[in-house]
């Protein structure tokens, strides 16, 4: 069920309530009781290699044992591993859009959209409905992923990344941040050494 809220209800996350900057208004499709759940943002590398892949989904598949809920940007790559992962094992998570519920992007990622809210998942965005992606609101949309969490996984972050962002917000959020380590000799995502 889609609703709206705004910042002064009393409904809107807690911890995102508290980061500099919070979004007006938000917009929510599916399980609200989600949003001030304990959670943690697992965040990476669309191009991740098969060891990020591996360590992503084992940290996930750890973390929802323990009723931990997996907020994600819904991109490519380690954001939508962690969002499959989390559903494959009973878990709950959130996907923050940096675009409108009717401009789902990526595109390819729709069939995800609608697996997060058929498991009783929640998808969220500061955007009205037909908001397109650009540029800037990929990172708006990171200081969401950061402030609903009470820290950051980071994986295979390059140096000059959404990600790399996105662990810098959450350290001024002051959330902790965590790093699975990259493979030795593994250049290409050297953001996370």
């Amino acid at each position: 069920m889609m609703r709206n809220l705004y910042l002064n209800s009393k409904a809107y996350p807690k911890k995102l309530k508290k980061i500099p900057n919070p979004p007006e208004k938000l917009y929510i499709d599916g399980n609200i009781e989600n949003l001030d759940s304990p959670c943690l943002a697992v965040i990476g590398s669309r191009n991740c290699t098969d060891y990020g892949e591996k360590w992503c989904k084992y940290f996930v598949k750890e973390l929802v044992k323990y009723g931990i809920t997996i907020v994600s940007g819904m991109a490519l790559g380690i954001d939508s591993i962690a969002h499959r992962t989390a559903l494959k094992h009973g878990g709950r998570t959130i996907a923050v859009l940096p675009c409108g519920f009717s401009n789902i992007y990526p595109k390819r990622n729709t069939g995800l959209y609608k697996n997060i809210l058929n498991n009783k998942g929640t998808v969220i965005t500061e955007y009205e409905l037909d908001t397109e992606a650009e540029y800037n609101r990929f990172l708006e949309r990171n200081r969401i992923v950061s402030g609903l969490s009470m820290g950051v996984l980071v994986v295979e972050a390059a140096y000059r990344s959404g990600t790399s962002v996105t662990a810098r917000l959450a350290i001024t959020q002051k959330r902790d941040v965590f790093c699975i380590p990259r493979k030795f000799r593994q250049s290409k995502k050297c953001g996370n050494k």
